[in-house]
């Protein structure tokens, strides 16, 4: 007996990128001790007030079957949350919550996308992208953005596969490489969409953490409402990773699929948990800016470290937890490098190529950990890259 085609072909036979962080998790579990500046997990965990509430749900009685698209008033705070930071009128009808963002990114697909579909999406990608789309039985297609464009990408480089394909994949603010798409770069993806019939999936996790520059939803650009599925997620703008809570907007016909599938796989998200992401919805964009400001300010530490220096080159982040690093002065390529400096200094860093080859000879840098732990660690990463560039020279 042999598994589906469909799950044992989700990695088409490659790799799924996280060879580095496994290496690193082994030697912390043998007692090695690692600073890992790996995946998007905060540093302090989901705030206690966030916590009791959910708690005092769960206690009063809400941890039977909750209704399926959501609670309603959950998604009324999110078709409102969406409403004020858009101008797009939306409703509870246009929201679905789901099991996380991972699962809003999977049902969205699921909701556009017939067997055997292209469905494109940004390289340098999020590693569960393509993944996803073969879960959804999609042909995914990558399209490069380029180092030398600060990794906006281009119309013009959309457009030539765009053709016959039904579906593209963008995520603003970037993950790997920190990088906010600009009016101009939304407006050219937009344009691409329209001419070719796409279906867009915005992937906007990381909305609440700009650090420059705005955040702007495809979603708010003319003609796009109609053809734009947006995910979203408590993870990263609430530190509530553990809680698995998301949600998608969409149009009203996708909305009333996505229950449909729901109905037949999640079967909603508990009660309790929705009830606390109420709660922490409630709580407005004061704290949302105090769950992000440790990432605005290790950015600007990170920034000072790096101009100290001319070996280590940086993609200019305009948002997100992390940072996208230019290695390649040193003569090796990200994942050498990156498992080089886990060997030597202990630190525990993305390969950039984990992110697709578009970020070849970079790494990606989480600033995931307490400011001097931060600064030690990239002030060593720094210091081995100087001196394997001189071993180069």
């Amino acid at each position: 007996m042999q598994a589906s085609n469909r799950i044992s072909t989700l990695l088409s036979g490659g790799s799924d990128g996280w060879e580095v962080f496994n290496r690193a998790r082994q030697m912390m579990a043998e007692g090695t001790d690692v600073t890992e500046l790996t995946i998007g997990e905060h540093d302090i965990r989901t705030a206690a007030p966030v916590l009791q509430d959910m708690h005092r749900a769960a206690m009063g009685g809400h941890t039977g079957y909750a209704s399926i698209p959501g609670i309603p008033t959950l998604r009324d705070a999110i078709a409102a949350r969406v409403t004020a930071r858009t101008g797009v009128p939306t409703t509870r009808e246009n929201v679905m919550i789901t099991p996380g963002g991972q699962s809003a990114l999977f049902a969205s697909h699921m909701a556009v996308l017939d067997h055997g579909d292209t469905a494109l999406y940004i390289d340098p990608y999020y590693a569960t992208y393509p993944g996803t789309l073969r879960g959804a039985s999609a042909k995914p297609v990558a399209i490069k953005a380029r180092a030398s464009d600060a990794f906006q990408p281009r119309a013009q480089d959309i457009a030539p596969y765009a053709a016959g394909a039904k579906s593209l994949l963008i995520n603003s603010p970037n993950n790997p490489t920190g990088v906010v798409y600009s009016r101009e770069t939304l407006e050219g993806i937009a344009d691409v969409c329209k001419e070719h019939d796409l279906w867009l999936i915005s992937d906007e996790v990381y909305d609440t953490q700009i650090w420059e520059g705005a955040h702007i939803s495809p979603r708010a650009l003319e003609g796009m409402a109609e053809r734009t599925l947006v995910v979203g997620s408590m993870s990263k703008s609430h530190a509530m990773t553990g809680s698995r809570i998301g949600w998608v907007v969409a149009p009203e016909p996708i909305i009333e699929h996505l229950v449909n599938l729901a109905t037949h796989t999640t079967y909603g998200v508990p009660g309790f948990i929705q009830e606390a992401a109420l709660f922490a919805l409630e709580q407005g964009e004061a704290f949302e800016a105090e769950i992000a400001e440790p990432f605005r300010r290790r950015r600007g530490l990170a920034y000072d470290i790096l101009a100290a220096q001319n070996v280590v080159g940086v993609v200019p982040n305009a948002g997100a937890m992390y940072m996208m690093l230019d290695v390649s002065a040193t003569g090796l390529s990200g994942e050498g490098f990156a498992n080089a400096l886990l060997d030597t200094h202990q630190i525990a860093v993305m390969p950039g190529e984990s992110f697709g080859s578009a970020a070849a000879g970079h790494i990606r840098v989480a600033m995931t950990v307490d400011d001097t732990a931060f600064e030690a660690a990239l002030n060593a990463l720094c210091s081995f890259a100087q001196t394997l560039a001189t071993k180069e020279k």
